[in-house]
């Protein structure tokens, strides 16, 4: 059986969106207590943590699954293709970062701030057909269909946009301006 450390209690609540005072109402104990806990200056019995655990374990149905507010066509780019590519995709549809797929694999990602990173650098000028690989940046997560909205505002917070996957393959994208309608 697994123990849970004083920051798994603390980051599990938080990924679940529960306030310490949830968690302890719906455990049964006290705010202060789930306080002293997550701090690690109290070990708590094992029947306090069990309650806590069961908590913390159950499965909530998602209001919103990846699949209901990802957007499509994904527009990609292959690491071979030039520079000139994803630009002109990027235009051409208002977007400001293309995702770098091989095979159906994302790879990596061109942005427009690694454009002008590289044009500030000298870099570009007139090599609009060099391959998008000289200018990649590192990819976005990913995440199944079915994942919880939820995980996916979590990634939003350090990524510009996160890929849903469906058998390995890029099915869709998700934004941070594709949430902007859940608040309404």
């Amino acid at each position: 059986m697994h123990i849970p450390t004083s920051e798994e209690i603390r980051a599990r609540r938080m990924m679940l969106g529960l306030t310490q005072t949830d968690l302890a109402r719906k455990a049964g104990i006290s705010q202060s207590m789930i306080a002293r806990i997550e701090s690690g200056s109290v070990d708590p019995r094992v029947s306090t943590l069990s309650r806590i655990v069961a908590v913390l374990s159950q499965k909530e149905v998602p209001l919103y699954r990846a699949k209901d507010v990802m957007h499509t066509p994904v527009y990609t780019v292959g690491s071979m293709d030039p520079v000139s590519r994803a630009v002109e995709i990027m235009e051409k549809n208002d977007i400001s970062q293309v995702p770098v797929v091989d095979r159906g694999v994302p790879v990596g990602c061109i942005s427009e701030s690694a454009i002008v990173s590289a044009l500030e650098e000298g870099a570009m000028h007139g090599s609009g057909s060099r391959p998008v690989r000289d200018f990649m940046e590192p990819g976005f997560p990913t995440v199944p269909l079915e994942a919880d909205v939820r995980d996916v505002v979590h990634l939003l917070r350090e990524n510009h946009a996160v890929l849903v996957v469906d058998g390995g393959r890029v099915a869709g994208v998700i934004t941070k301006h594709d949430l902007i309608p859940l608040f309404s």
